[in-house]
């Protein structure tokens, strides 16, 4: 999850990085043992020794990938990456709402570590080729995703435009596998549905910048029979657009406190009062994470909203992309988020208030969402009403 307009370019962080190993190629002078290196880095003198003594030595470019790879693992920070700048594009075009995949919305069952289909989005190379909601997740490109958690399998699916990927399902006890192409999926992270009865089903797919615009919009005017807002299989996102998405649907107060290292705590409010009265309630799942569990859990500590279906996946912190100079990033964890009460997420999660068994399709839990919609209907004194 990304906090938006903090794409640091030519940080600190960056100058330090490319610092370390210099921009010169591995010259190949052999095996000096006693070889001066120009800016006495340590890292480049072993770059020297392995260009110029291993019987398999890999280019300067492979090799810097690898020492800063290795300085993210050396972090213990499971959500650094390193991005080479094809795929740092990639990154970039996710928050802007349009990236390269195939389509998916991913989750996974409590108790369960396998990774299921949540939904298929229409018109993408997914919903081409056949794969179906529920299907279970076993490879990606012929690697078993035994033990890969969500956000695993979701970035091993994404990629380049045009780039081919091999999903493989099991579905009815059959392995099944699709070869699916990569393609520029756009703006779809909000959808609406008028159902009967008044209810607004508002589904996001992910929080890409616009979005809380566009929660916002689907509540004007405000239905007669109020909305399920689905988060299910959503992996986050930018911070500021959770913030403005939960504001749609509250007065005012407080949505989540930002906590990054060396600054002040940061508390974000609401900045624009959204429809505080129609009844509300929200569908969650394994695969809902970071920024929608912001959304559903801050919604619920301001006494708004009824949360519906299984255990969230819990994950309650935030990574910042920072550009390098030759276009490729790391992306680190700067900091952590608390709910209005004070509730880290990190590795626990959000328990719904009604709970809907991830072994039932995903109609069972919406049609729970519109009947707990119902009943707060029929509380809810007329004065309150629209």
């Amino acid at each position: 999850m990304f906090p938006s307009g903090r794409l640091l370019r030519g940080a600190v962080i960056a100058s330090a990085v490319l610092g370390a190993y210099g921009l010169g190629a591995v010259s190949g002078a052999g095996p000096d043992r006693h070889a001066a290196v120009a800016d006495g880095s340590v890292l480049d003198e072993a770059a020297a020794k392995i260009g110029g003594s291993s019987a398999h030595p890999l280019d300067r470019a492979e090799l810097d990938r690898h020492a800063i790879e290795g300085m993210l693992r050396g972090l213990g920070d499971e959500w650094a990456r390193y991005h080479p700048a094809r795929r740092y594009d990639d990154v970039e075009g996710r928050l802007n709402g349009h990236y390269s995949g195939v389509g998916l919305w991913l989750g996974a069952e409590d108790g369960d570590e396998r990774v299921r289909v949540a939904s298929v989005q229409p018109g993408t190379a997914a919903a081409r080729a056949g794969v179906r909601t529920g299907d279970v997740v076993t490879a990606v490109d012929g690697a078993s995703t035994a033990g890969w958690d969500l956000a695993r399998v979701a970035g091993a699916l994404r990629g380049p435009q045009g780039d081919a990927v091999r999903l493989t399902v099991t579905r009815d006890s059959r392995d099944r596998t699709f070869r699916l192409v990569r393609t520029s999926v756009g703006a779809g992270d909000v959808t609406v549905t008028d159902r009967p009865g008044g209810v607004r089903t508002i589904r996001v797919g992910a929080f890409t910048r616009g979005t809380g615009d566009r929660v916002r919009a689907a509540t004007d005017p405000a239905p007669s029979g109020g909305y399920v807002l689905d988060l299910r299989g959503n992996p986050g996102g930018l911070l500021e657009e959770s913030v403005e998405a939960a504001s749609a649907f509250l007065a005012d107060g407080p949505v989540v406190t930002y906590e990054r290292r060396g600054e002040p705590s940061r508390r974000y409010t609401v900045e624009r009062p959204g429809d505080a009265k129609s009844p509300l309630v929200v569908l969650v799942d394994a695969g809902t994470a970071s920024a929608a569990e912001i959304v559903a859990e801050s919604l619920r500590d301001r006494d708004r909203a009824i949360l519906v279906g299984s255990r969230t996946y819990g994950k309650g912190s935030v990574q910042e992309p920072i550009e390098l100079s030759d276009g490729s990033a790391i992306e680190l964890t700067v900091g952590r988020y608390r709910t209005p009460s004070g509730r880290n997420l990190d590795g626990v999660g959000v328990e719904p208030d009604v709970a809907v068994s991830a072994d039932r399709p995903p109609e069972a839990a919406e049609q729970r969402a519109r009947t707990v919609l119902r009943g707060l209907n029929a509380t809810l004194p007329d004065k309150d009403r629209g």
